[in-house]
């Protein structure tokens, strides 16, 4: 009899064991328990520690309620401007009602995977190219905004999303690195400008003190001299005066204009214009009278001979 109570002492204690065995649960600290009971949803959630659970009737879904980083894939698009780009990002969520993430939805974490997904194509076509490459901060926070809402409901708190990287066509990479460039070489090109102004102008200072003095020009045409002669080398270089030279290019041009100009007429005094004169007509004489002048003429050449 005593063996008997014995043995049926030991069958229940081994059935308690067992019975604790399946029943406990362990919930780590970073973990919430939702409790399933014939298929309904307790209240309470259990909390982190040991807990109890009646066996093959309550079934405990673990919840991780730590900061989950979920990469987002590269999504390919286009920009407002008709740019074709390729952009992907990473998320940063967590769950904040572990109940709706059990219930509300089947798998919380490829549900946010995919919202993300839509999220990022859809921000692409909304947004520009310089958008996508410097202003990233709005970008992210709208990215948030949108994925933000639908995940409340179930249970999801999104904390944050970044864009890590965005592709472009190798083309387009050589058009922004040909933008660059001019856009480099435009500045280059002003600061080389104003540079010129500014020592113009100190020139120009330079210029009205040396006129003043024209010892000075003397003196700086030695300091030259005296630079150039420094150098080790066979070839000395001597000023050649400006002066001179423009002295040739004013002089040079006046000489050719003054052998290209036909002398002008001389100026004639006014008054009437001047008549040519006009020889005076032979006088008509009769034959007659010719006559006798002709031997009267000769009459006179040839006196008379002395008989």
């Amino acid at each position: 009899m005593v063996e008997a109570l014995v043995a049926a002492g030991i069958a229940v204690g081994s059935g308690g064991v067992l019975y604790a065995l399946a029943a406990a649960r362990v919930v780590k600290q970073y973990e919430r328990g939702v409790v399933l009971r014939l298929g309904r949803l307790k209240d309470s959630v259990r909390g982190p520690g040991l807990t109890m659970i009646v066996p093959f009737v309550d079934r405990l879904r673990k919840v991780n309620m730590q900061i989950v980083t979920m990469p987002v894939p590269a999504q390919d698009g286009i920009t407002r401007d008709n740019v074709t780009v390729r952009v992907d990002a990473v998320i940063y969520f967590k769950v904040i009602d572990p109940a709706d993430a059990v219930i509300q939805v089947e798998d919380y974490q490829f549900a946010v995977s995919q919202m993300a997904q839509t999220s990022l194509r859809s921000i692409i076509g909304k947004s520009d190219l310089d958008d996508l490459l410097s202003n990233r901060e709005k970008l992210n926070q709208g990215l948030e905004l949108m994925i933000d809402s639908p995940a409340i409901g179930w249970g999801v708190q999104i904390d944050r999303v970044e864009i890590k990287d965005v592709s472009l066509p190798e083309t387009m990479k050589r058009s922004m690195a040909r933008q660059a460039e001019a856009d480099r070489e435009r500045r280059a090109r002003v600061i080389n400008a104003d540079a010129e102004l500014q020592a113009s102008k100190k020139l120009a200072e330079a210029a009205g003190v040396m006129s003043e003095q024209p010892a000075a020009l003397q003196l700086r045409l030695l300091q030259t001299v005296v630079a150039v002669a420094a150098e080790k080398n066979s070839t000395l270089v001597l000023p050649f005066p400006v002066e001179l030279l423009r002295f040739l290019e004013r002089a040079q041009p006046s000489a050719a204009a003054s052998a290209e100009t036909p002398p002008e007429p001389a100026e004639t005094p006014a008054g009437p214009a001047a008549v040519p004169p006009v020889e005076p007509a032979a006088a008509e004489i009769p034959p007659a009278q010719a006559h006798s002048e002709i031997v009267d003429d000769g009459e006179e050449n040839n006196p008379p001979k002395n008989l």
